[in-house]
């Protein structure tokens, strides 16, 4: 545990950052598990609406540092892949 104020401020600091980007990677993974168990389950209209919904997620993760912008560029080509294989029009 520091001693010094400065160190004590940085560690609160730290503790909020950390919680808000755990928070931000869980709905992230959660928004990615529900269209691939949505796609994998062969549900056409829930894996359209589950993948529409993972869509804006995974492009806002680029931004908060989550990913990196190639990364959420394959995921999103691989859920839209899924989905087209599946039968489900694009939710574009």
């Amino acid at each position: 545990m520091p001693i010094i104020k400065s160190s004590i401020k940085d560690l609160r600091r730290t503790e909020r950052r950390t919680a808000t980007n755990r928070a931000a990677q869980g709905k992230l993974r959660s928004a990615l598990k529900r269209a691939r168990t949505a796609i994998a389950a062969g549900q056409a209209d829930a894996a359209q609406k589950a993948v529409a919904e993972a869509l804006p997620v995974i492009d806002r993760a680029p931004g908060k540092g989550i990913l990196h912008k190639n990364a959420a560029a394959r995921h999103k080509s691989r859920l839209m892949r899924r989905l087209t294989k599946l039968g489900g029009p694009s939710p574009a």
